[in-house]
């Protein structure tokens, strides 16, 4: 009994005990004395979340503060095309004399050509020569006046003003530009030392903050801060695309500007917005600092980008493609052809070879190769793996100089007895029977809901080869297409040409 008794007091002990606990739990909050590995009825048992103790910065003005005597306003002179004011009639004749003698006109336009107005054959009159002023952004790289900003600023510009953020303006002169990267170089000659900025050497992380300084809408010396939204943004611009995006606010004349780390490097030249009503939406593009500093230097030592040419065209290598290759992954650059002379030519590189690595590099896709290539200085010898019949080769190509109206590589996509491929939507005739000059099939009809439609091809496009094979005949297509299928591809490759252009395209095939 004595034992019993105290047992007793034991529990009721522990059940005040735990009653005064859950009452202070309650008085403290139940969330803050449930342990990390208390269970709750009807909920998860979660391991500890991501947890990361980094602070946004509050203050941006130490950045600010450094860098911006260094951003200046580029304001750009550019000669406008003379309009020409015809008085002239139809064929020959002329407005000023089908006049009648007595008609007003006749003494206004009598006293405008006394008034020494230049006048050129049939009562043509140029007016006198006009100039423009456009406005953008820049930063100095150098304490001795070298500056950064972009091509599109200061194209066909005749003269340069630099405006500096203290007010002071300064004549520059154009060292070197590069459209296809839209960067140029300027420099000012003066007696003083600039305050200079320069690249940052690693590439920012996507949520970094940035700061973009600028001259937007002619308000000189605005800044905005965002944060990297993006990197590696192809949009078109041209064949070195690997824009980062930012959603710092930018806007018409922050062009040329600088956007800025929190150490105050340089990550990038403000290029480019995209905006459908043309101001800010958050979504701007800027030339990455690794691909500028390359550019710069060169447009420092020579004045211009000299670049190795390959001269092909080419496209990407879909799944489709990649199946009905025989490759294990979709990648690498299709050549569509190989231009006439070019490099590629003389080396032996051909249509329909796929291009996987250059000296050891691999190519993703179209973009890279362009990259790659544009890399090296012309007559560099480099080995080219590519993918032909089935299996990997190699060739040795001696790259020349990039021309001025050539690509790199480009994927310009090319299009064009009636022979019936139901399972892919085609109707075939000989190029004779379309009318057309040379051989090759030409496609007389495309179903709208099957697989070619799908895949782009239309009426009067050219089919020159089927899964590698010169067809000449629409039976050779058919032929063809069943060596494919007995091979079982599950996809075909037709090489298609329409305006002097080439492009690959795999069809898939209904098996079983």
């Amino acid at each position: 009994m004595m034992q019993n008794s105290q047992t007793t007091e034991t529990s009721r002990g522990l059940r005040s005990r735990r009653t005064r606990l859950l009452a202070g739990a309650m008085a403290l909050g139940v969330a803050g004395v449930l342990s990390a590995q208390t269970v709750i009825p009807n909920q998860f048992a979660l391991a500890d979340a991501v947890k990361v103790d980094v602070a946004g910065p509050t203050d941006f003005s130490p950045v600010v503060t450094a860098v911006q005597p260094a951003v200046v306003s580029v304001r750009v002179k550019q000669e406008v095309e003379p309009r020409m004011m015809n008085f002239g009639g139809g064929r020959g004749g002329n407005f000023f004399e089908d006049l009648p003698k007595d008609h007003p006109l006749q003494r206004f336009f009598r006293q405008f050509g006394e008034q020494g107005q230049p006048q050129g054959r049939g009562g043509d009159r140029q007016q006198p020569r006009q100039y423009g002023m456009s406005q953008g952004s820049g930063f100095f790289i150098s304490e001795d006046g070298y500056l950064v900003t972009n091509h599109h600023v200061i194209d066909k510009g005749t003269e340069f003003t630099i405006v500096t953020d203290d007010g002071k303006e300064f004549d520059a002169k154009l060292i070197g530009a590069d459209k296809r990267t839209d960067l140029a170089l300027l420099k000012v000659d003066a007696d003083r030392e600039f305050t200079y900025v320069k690249f940052a050497d690693d590439a920012p992380h996507v949520g970094e903050w940035v700061v973009a300084i600028g001259n937007p809408f002619g308000l000189g010396g605005s800044v905005t801060a965002g944060i990297v939204s993006a990197r590696g943004r192809d949009i078109g611009a041209g064949p070195y695309d690997d824009f980062i995006q930012i959603d710092a606010p930018v806007n018409r004349g922050n062009s040329g500007g600088p956007a800025f780390n929190m150490k105050g490097e340089v990550i990038g030249v403000n290029a480019a917005i995209f905006s459908p009503s043309g101001g800010n939406v958050g979504i701007a593009f800027a030339i990455p600092a690794s691909t500028a500093t390359d550019v710069i230097m060169d447009l420092r030592d020579d004045g211009s980008v000299v670049r190795g040419w390959l001269g092909v065209h080419i496209q990407g290598v879909s799944d489709d493609i990649a199946e009905s290759l025989g490759l294990d992954e979709a990648r690498g650059a299709i050549v569509a052809d190989a231009q006439d002379g070019s490099p590629a030519e003389k080396a032996g590189l051909k249509s329909g070879d796929t291009i996987l690595s250059v000296d050891g590099t691999k190519v993703e896709g179209p973009r890279e190769l362009s990259k790659i290539i544009a890399a090296y200085e012309p007559d560099t010898d480099v080995d080219i793996t590519v993918w032909r019949d089935g299996k990997e080769k190699t060739i040795e190509v001696t790259l020349g100089k990039l021309p001025e109206a050539e690509n790199v590589a480009s994927a310009e996509p090319v299009a064009p007895e009636r022979t019936s491929l139901d399972d892919m939507g085609l109707e075939l005739v000989t190029a004779d029977e379309a009318g057309v000059d040379g051989e090759g099939v030409v496609i007389a009809e495309v179903d709208p809901s099957g697989a070619a439609a799908e895949k782009g091809l239309r009426r009067g496009d050219r089919i020159v080869e089927v899964a590698g094979v010169a067809v000449k005949t629409p039976s050779d297509v058919v032929k063809a297409v069943a060596d494919a299928e007995e091979n079982g591809r599950k996809a075909v490759l037709f090489r298609i040409e329409n305006n002097d252009a080439t492009r690959f395209v795999a069809l898939p095939m209904n098996i079983g």
